[in-house]
């Protein structure tokens, strides 16, 4: 039997088990450049493991995606972490999943508002990139490196997200 997914807000203390919210923290910041800018320091720590592995900067351009949407998948990365931060301004769906027995267990779903990033933990599953109302770029931090980094798992019966209150 399918089952809804409620949508939550995406917090630090919420998001905790599977990562790092990336938003401008006011404990963290301090002036640099002579007081010119605001470092709002270390809000993830990007993870990259194994010989010749390198952590890299990409851009990513998401579609829209369409409502009610079924999460059928979910996919995880051993060796590495994955950073998502919008520079479109929108906001976006992240979606993750707790490691049950090596497969992702029930998907939760957090809105991300268009001045929010996410960092993924290694190993932590998680539904690709899933823009909102337009085409999105995104800034995506993670590892380049030997080995397969890339784990899928499709569900026999997919989670439904209906239209998400924007």
């Amino acid at each position: 039997m399918t089952e809804f997914l409620n949508v939550q807000l995406l917090t630090k203390s919420a998001f905790a088990p599977f990562g790092d919210v990336i938003e401008a923290d006011p404990a963290t910041m301090r002036y640099i450049n002579n007081g010119t800018t605001e470092r709002f320091h270390a809000l993830a720590a990007p993870q990259a493991v194994g010989e010749g592995a390198r952590v890299i900067i990409n851009l990513f351009r998401g579609q829209p995606r369409a409502f009610p949407y079924e999460i059928g998948m979910m996919e995880r990365h051993p060796f590495g972490s994955q950073s998502f931060s919008p520079i479109s301004a929108h906001p976006y769906l992240v979606v993750v999943s707790e490691d049950e027995d090596g497969k992702p267990g029930r998907p939760q779903v957090f809105l991300a508002r268009g001045d929010q990033g996410v960092n993924y933990r290694r190993n932590v599953w998680h539904h690709p990139l899933m823009s909102l109302r337009a085409v999105s770029d995104f800034v995506v931090v993670d590892r380049e490196g030997p080995g397969n980094n890339l784990e899928e798992y499709f569900f026999e019966t997919p989670f439904i997200i209906s239209e998400p209150c924007l």
